[in-house]
């Protein structure tokens, strides 16, 4: 038996909080950055190179893995972390995103979403209770309610609508969960960029008793001064004894401006997909690969980074891996983006217990804004 799924806070320097999650599958020092395996993959990585970058929990993705392989074939083969090779703590989401934004000719009703696969054309139709059972068949250690997300700018009507169907889903959901020891089920707050809508979904939730709770619906193309203040004025309203979860967020500024206010848990596809662009994140800003300027260039992105990525090869020689089209590009700089993502949470935690959390924040927007000066 495993001890039970639980969250514990260890110090606070203002909103900002540090603290551990306990799953089946190990302990998530937070804050917390989520690398992405969408497909049970983070992308151009081998999973031993994620753990190295200080990486304790990977997202997977409900959608895209019941639509391929399926998820009763990952069970068959002994769950997703068996399947994928990464023993540690696994997130699912709920796919209630990726139906939004990928299905084809998708139709929403009461009991939950019709589409058709992005992949094959193929029909499915995605519950509350179909959701939490692929969920449940990968094994993750912290699955999401099913819920609806919707862009922004949107009417006060439709934002309405889909939170109070995703409040309907949310009960659904957590009546379906079937976790054992050391997992736990999320709910997902909604409401738009409309500040009422947002504090009668948070204590609608509160209500339900989870075990942690996610703000979603941001990162949809708000920018960032109202996904701030859609933060500080819905966490008041969550309890301060459960993990909070920003789900597809975001930038190194935006996941330091959260944490400020409270946000626990972070993912975004961002450092790996840049990674796979030519671009790079590191303690100097954004370095694109890309620009001729560092065909000359002998330094690293980081001397003193601990990721053999940013710290053992040129940018001359990223700069021609990049503009030549090598895999080994998408790689590199993947595994320093990750590494960055990770140094900068892993920075977040030592601050706050040190006390000076918002002298860290500034230290690292100076830097940011000193830009790709010599190390």
């Amino acid at each position: 038996m495993t001890e039970p799924f639980s969250f514990t806070l260890h110090a606070r320097d203002g909103a900002a909080r540090r603290g551990t999650i306990r799953t089946a599958h190990g302990e998530v020092a937070t804050p917390a950055f989520m690398a992405v395996g969408t497909a049970g993959t983070v992308k151009a990585m081998q999973m031993r190179d994620v753990r190295e970058t200080g990486t304790d929990v990977v997202l997977g993705n409900t959608y895209h893995l019941m639509l391929r392989p399926g998820a009763e074939q990952v069970a068959k083969l002994g769950g997703l972390h068996k399947f994928a090779g990464w023993p540690h703590t696994m997130l699912t989401d709920s796919g209630g995103f990726q139906v939004m934004s990928l299905a084809k000719l998708r139709k929403v009703t009461e009991q939950g979403v019709a589409f058709q696969s992005h992949i094959d054309g193929s029909r499915h139709m995605l519950t509350p209770e179909r959701s939490m059972e692929i969920q449940g068949l990968l094994g993750s250690d912290i699955q999401m309610q099913f819920d609806e997300c919707v862009s922004l700018p949107n009417s006060r009507d439709e934002i309405d609508r889909a939170m109070r169907l995703s409040l309907r889903w949310a009960e659904r959901s957590k009546a379906a969960f079937r976790g054992g020891d050391g997992q736990a089920v999320f709910a997902i707050v909604q409401g738009g960029d409309q500040t009422d809508l947002r504090r009668e979904s948070a204590r609608e939730l509160v209500a339900m008793n989870f075990p942690g709770y996610a703000i979603g619906g941001l990162a949809v193309g708000e920018p960032q001064d109202v996904m701030l203040r859609v933060l500080e004025d819905t966490l008041p309203d969550l309890p301060q004894d459960r993990p909070r979860y920003l789900m597809g967020v975001g930038t190194p500024d935006d996941m330091l401006q959260s944490v400020a206010r409270g946000i626990d848990m972070f993912d975004c596809v961002m450092p790996t997909r840049a990674g796979r662009h030519g671009l790079a994140y590191t303690r100097y800003g954004r370095i694109n690969l890309k620009n001729a300027r560092h065909a000359d260039d002998p330094r690293p992105l980081d001397p003193e980074s601990t990721c053999p990525a940013a710290r053992d090869y040129s940018r001359a020689y990223l700069h021609h891996l990049v503009r030549s089209g090598e895999i080994l590009a998408m790689t590199l700089l993947t595994w320093s983006n990750i590494a960055y993502y990770q140094s900068l949470m892993r920075g977040a935690r030592e601050a706050i217990e040190a006390g000076r959390y918002a002298d860290y924040v500034a230290d690292a927007r100076a830097c940011w804004e000193r830009g790709d000066v010599a190390p």
